[in-house]
């Protein structure tokens, strides 16, 4: 029988093991759709079942395009994981969104264009809704724990989801932050989000600005990226570890019920 977790957290960019487990092993899970990202941390904290997987690998070996999101999102799916906190790193579309600041997307603009968007191919045509793409009751706990920790946290901010592995260029950047009105930018949220969402599996993204896109005349770097990225992983774990005290063990939101009128 595959492993059994409630919870699962799949790592973004400088975040490659969560450093929270313990009685932690190790374990693989084939999938229909061939590998997953790297193999999966299990293991327990403060008493819930817990399951961790990089979605970049262990030593970030993959770039955004090429992560096999719908192996990931398969493999959560039989282990029983009823949720998914995904933390991330973005790029800023507003000045206000300064790097370092945390960000909790409510909506999404996808703008990928060679991914696979569904678990569902063959003899079966799914509709998801993602209107409203994130858990609703995840997205409260995480403003309520980043309240208790004193940590300002922007809401309601829309995610724009480029392809990668790349960074804009100015005109691209100047149309998402000017023309569409995104405020940040990344390479991982789609699909996902949208994936768990048609797993019926509730999720929220917790995104750490890491810079100011090429808006700003100052064009990114990896560098630049991952040193911003280092000084607040600290941060990003503290709330993982308060959101487990706090994520209710029953759920209470309708994203378990995404298939109900989905299927033609």
């Amino acid at each position: 029988m595959t492993e059994q977790a409630e919870i699962g957290i799949f790592g973004g960019t400088g975040i490659y093991d969560s450093g929270l487990l313990t009685e932690s092993k190790e374990i693989t899970i084939d999938t229909p759709f061939g590998k997953t990202s790297d193999s999966i941390t299990v293991g327990m904290y403060k008493g819930r079942k817990v399951a961790f997987m990089p979605r970049h690998g262990k030593k970030h070996t993959i770039p955004p395009h090429l992560i096999n999101f719908r192996a990931n999102i398969w493999a959560f799916k039989e282990m029983g994981i009823k949720r998914i906190i995904a933390p991330s790193a973005v790029g800023s579309l507003k000045e206000e969104l300064k790097p370092g600041d945390v960000v909790l997307p409510s909506q999404f603009i996808d703008f990928t264009k060679s991914r696979k968007y569904t678990l569902y191919e063959d003899n079966k045509v799914i509709h998801i809704s993602v209107a409203d793409p994130f858990c609703p009751e995840l997205q409260n706990v995480v403003s309520e724990v980043t309240k208790k920790m004193n940590l300002h946290i922007h809401k309601d901010a829309t995610y724009i989801c480029i392809e990668g592995p790349r960074f804009s260029t100015r005109a691209e950047s100047k149309f998402y932050k000017n023309v569409i009105g995104a405020d940040i930018i990344g390479m991982t949220l789609v699909p996902e989000c949208q994936l768990a969402r048609e797993a019926q599996m509730c999720y929220v993204s917790i995104s750490t600005v890491t810079d100011y896109d090429v808006w700003a005349d100052k064009p990114v770097t990896a560098k630049e990226v991952l040193e911003t990225l280092s000084k607040n992983v600290g941060t990003t774990k503290n709330i993982l570890s308060l959101l487990f005290d706090s994520i209710p063990q029953q759920r209470g939101c309708s994203c378990h019920k995404a298939f109900e009128e989905a299927q033609f």
